[in-house]
């Protein structure tokens, strides 16, 4: 039989793994709740920013491999940035050409968004083939650290955390104490106001949707330490992203790392007692039970229209 302390490590590592989860949630989220909440679009391609991002890690670590090897221990910190100016350059694109003509529609943008997304799967699938890969990942992000004989934490868990911890502190100043924080809060307070004292609100506009984007490409960066990427990785992300910027309150950034936490832990420690498909069931069903109480969300934030 297993015992105590036996179980109490499964159990630690088990919530580990959730936190794990927990990070690629939050910089989906981010990205998301930021062009949800400032814009008020639906992107239902957000996903395949992250796709862009896993793709361009891949990518960064076959040149890398092939023509630079001597730099594969530094060059997951520059496919991180670069993935970063990708998704975000892909995103300044897509907001000028589409979403900007689609503003106070929410409708049309969903399924335009819904169709972009589409359109860039099989652009995945076209350029990089419908197999998953993988890209080289450098030697010390591979093996584990250990605190005790019985529990084993991946290193690359770890330094999704740092990742996290590094980018959410960088969002949080760039909103909270910096200019273009100060015009992005007054336009989403009051946008016909921010337009009278001389604030570009298409060009905030551009630069939100291009952050959020850019975070997005970051989580696929980050996405690549724990699992393969194909066409359709970013899918499979959109709906739990979704569900974390409205169960935390879709203009709150700390109730959407509430939110990321609380789902990816209670779904992390459910799959220690039953399937992982009956775990995601209880989870869903618990986060829609308390929407139906509290629609607006864990935290909520008051926006003059």
């Amino acid at each position: 039989m297993t015992s105590l302390s036996e179980m109490g490590a499964i159990f630690a590592m088990q919530g580990f793994n959730g936190l794990s989860v927990f990070c690629v949630l939050l910089l989906m989220a981010l990205g998301l709740a930021i062009i949800f909440g400032q814009m008020g679009v639906i992107n239902m391609a957000h996903g395949e920013f992250l796709t862009i991002g896993a793709y361009t890690t891949y990518m960064i670590s076959t040149l890398t491999e092939s023509y630079a090897p001597a730099l594969m221990p530094y060059y997951f910190f520059i496919a991180i940035i670069v993935s970063f100016f990708i998704a975000g350059l892909v995103g300044y694109g897509v907001e000028r050409v589409m979403i900007s003509r689609l503003y106070h529609r929410p409708l049309d943008t969903l399924l335009a968004t819904w169709g972009l997304s589409l359109v860039m799967q099989q652009i995945f699938r076209s350029t990089f083939g419908p197999k998953e890969v993988s890209p080289t990942l450098p030697e010390w992000l591979m093996g584990s650290y250990q605190p005790t004989d019985l529990i084993d934490i991946p290193i690359n868990g770890l330094f999704l955390v740092g990742i996290t911890l590094v980018v959410t502190s960088i969002i949080f100043y760039l909103l909270f104490r910096s200019r273009w924080g100060l015009q992005v809060r007054a336009t989403t307070q009051n946008r016909i106001m921010s337009n009278a004292v001389g604030i570009n609100t298409k060009r905030v506009d551009r630069m939100t949707f291009a952050l959020g984007c850019g975070v997005a490409g970051i989580a696929g960066a980050a996405f690549t330490t724990i699992g393969s990427t194909g066409p359709t990785s970013g899918s499979l992300y959109i709906v739990d992203t979704f569900l974390v910027v409205v169960f935390g309150g879709a203009q709150s950034l700390v109730g959407t790392i509430a939110s990321a936490f609380s789902i990816a832990q209670t779904q992390s420690v459910l799959e220690f007692f039953i399937s992982g498909s009956m775990a995601k069931v209880i989870t869903l069903s618990v986060v829609i039970i308390i929407l139906m109480i509290r629609p607006q969300g864990l935290f909520s934030v008051k926006v003059r229209k």
